[in-house]
């Protein structure tokens, strides 16, 4: 007889944008690289009877529920623009001559 495996259940988490991590930001801009759409909200009502739309990313563990604001957006699109700059810089660098 095969023995089954209960799946750890992902923890459930609710973040708003002013709380958001490096590892969260990267998550949310892989997902939804040209941005969230309307499709990709989830709304609910919190334990106040509030309605929150929040969209959705996961790791191994968790998942997040990311408040939906302008201030989302903007955060996303700036983390975005850190990596490119990074990016860009470190491009510089391997243009430089080795031979010093």
């Amino acid at each position: 007889m095969k023995k089954e495996t209960k799946a750890t259940p992902l923890q459930r988490k609710i973040v708003d944008y002013k709380k958001l991590t490096d590892e969260i930001l990267s998550l949310l801009v892989e997902k939804y690289p040209e941005g969230y759409e309307d499709k990709d909200i989830i709304a609910f009502k919190n334990s106040l009877g509030e309605t929150i739309e929040a969209v959705e990313v996961c790791t191994d563990d968790t998942k997040y529920l990311v408040k939906v604001s302008k201030r989302l957006a903007s955060s996303m699109q700036d983390y975005e623009d850190s990596l490119e700059d990074d990016i860009s810089v470190s491009d510089e660098f391997d243009e430089v001559d080795e031979d010093f």
